[in-house]
């Protein structure tokens, strides 16, 4: 992508709702900064902010538009934890490391709300709670193992019994589950907005329609190169997850290699009315469930329920699956009736190998220093929103000098995926195998 090429947004309920983006020019020349960060979605943005309030001076090179990449695609829950994630299993991997990330992890979602009422973005933030369902018996012993392990530390977890869950969900399909207080649900294009916008009411630079095309470490500073000019500074953080290899192959090779980006789709269905969307999910939490293939939905402002899952065909985007998922709302709440869609969407979501190969172990992020004062994270597994404000914020910190040993940032080196091209396209052959492994489990 050029400063030339049009940006096009996908016709996502987002994009049909979200407030328009702030004015940004693309990066010409060569300037210089004391950070550059690569990437302008949540966590290059909360990188930036954190910066700013502390004064230091920060540029940030967007190859698109703010929240154009998965920033403004996602469902917008807003979840304190990882998909499959306990927290023994990061202190199994980490160690002391693992106990400072799930601290983080843990006050995650609490920080995004802070975060989004301190500066009133207008990112239609509802903090109405996060609700995991168990869809199978062994399932809900899975969900009291979480509970337990969360309590230890402080989350404000609850069991829900088969009853309570019903009422809680207006639905029955459930064997019982688990919620967290602080969880809810954002627009995610809106608060991607509102961050750039809080960025630069703070003094941010940003740079849209700038892709970075290389990053180098030459003396004693980082130096990145755009098409049309570079950016020379003391530290870098590189924020693009699962688009780190979509604008600029030889960008950051082997931070790309380790994620596969899967084709994520997320659908709202026309607007319910209020008496029918007062008897599902009634609370108006966030919903994930324990499926592999992921049964979510959450309601937006407009009384629209938004659910989503992974593409099983290239190209198609989800759009294909409308009957199916239709099919899926209605027999979970047999009270929404027929169900028609008025949007249907898809962006790239970062899973790591160990989460899309191996579906009984957990996903984990993967964050590397790059070299002096120099950061990036990838491996999402799904459940960013919440996680990246919150690493945005250790990001900051870190390039500023804090010794990461004081943060939540569990360091690794980078291990790329091997054939991960291949991988990458027989990626979607799994929803297949995570259909079969939870229908067994029923």
């Amino acid at each position: 992508m050029t400063a030339a090429d049009p940006i096009i947004w996908p016709p996502s309920l987002w994009a049909a709702t979200a407030q328009p983006g702030p004015a940004l020019s693309p990066l010409e020349g060569d300037v210089q900064s004391d950070v550059v960060v690569i990437g302008a979605g949540f966590t290059g943005l909360s990188t930036a902010i954190h910066l700013r309030e502390d004064g230091v001076e920060v540029t940030v090179l967007e190859a698109a538009e703010p929240g154009w990449g998965a920033s403004g695609r996602n469902n917008g829950q807003v979840i304190p934890t990882l998909a499959g994630h306990d927290p023994s299993a990061m202190v199994k991997r980490h160690g002391e490391a693992g106990e400072r990330f799930n601290a983080l992890l843990r006050d995650s979602a609490q920080y995004l709300f802070d975060l989004v009422r301190k500066h009133e973005i207008p990112a239609e933030a509802e903090q109405t709670g996060w609700i995991q369902p168990a869809h199978s018996p062994g399932r809900f012993k899975l969900v009291e193992k979480r509970v337990r392990e969360w309590s230890a530390i402080g989350a404000p977890v609850e069991l829900l019994d088969r009853a309570t869950l019903a009422g809680m969900l207006g639905s029955d399909a459930w064997f019982g589950g688990f919620w967290n207080r602080t969880g809810g649900h954002i627009n995610p294009l809106a608060l991607s907005r509102g961050l750039a916008e809080v960025a630069l009411k703070l003094g941010a630079t940003i740079h849209a329609r700038s892709p970075a095309i290389s990053m180098r470490h030459e003396n004693g500073r980082w130096l990145v190169k755009t098409q049309a000019g570079s950016v020379t500074a003391r530290a870098l953080v590189l924020a693009t997850n699962a688009y780190t290899g979509e604008f600029a192959p030889d960008l950051a090779p082997g931070i790309a290699g380790e994620v596969i980006p899967v084709l994520s789709w997320q659908m709202a269905t026309k607007p319910v009315s209020d008496n029918i969307a007062k008897t599902v999910i009634p609370g108006r939490q966030a919903m994930s469930d324990t499926h592999r293939e992921l049964y979510f939905a959450r309601w937006d402002a407009r009384n629209r329920l938004v659910t989503g899952g992974a593409a099983v065909l290239p190209g198609a985007g989800g759009a294909n699956l409308r009957p199916q998922v239709a099919a899926r709302l209605k027999r979970l709440w047999p009270q929404l009736g027929d169900v028609e869609f008025d949007y249907v969407w898809s962006g790239y979501v970062g899973m790591t190998p160990d989460n899309l190969l191996k579906p009984q172990v957990p996903g984990f992020p993967r964050i590397h220093r790059l070299g002096p004062d120099g950061f990036a994270w990838v491996g999402c597994n799904g459940r960013a929103v919440a996680l990246s404000l919150s690493l945005g914020r250790d990001l900051a910190r870190a390039v500023q000098g804090t010794s990461p040993d004081l943060l939540g940032l569990p360091l690794s080196e980078p291990k790329p995926q091997p054939f991960q091209s291949l991988v990458r396209r027989i990626a979607p052959l799994a929803l297949p195998l995570y259909r079969s492994l939870d229908a067994r489990e029923v």
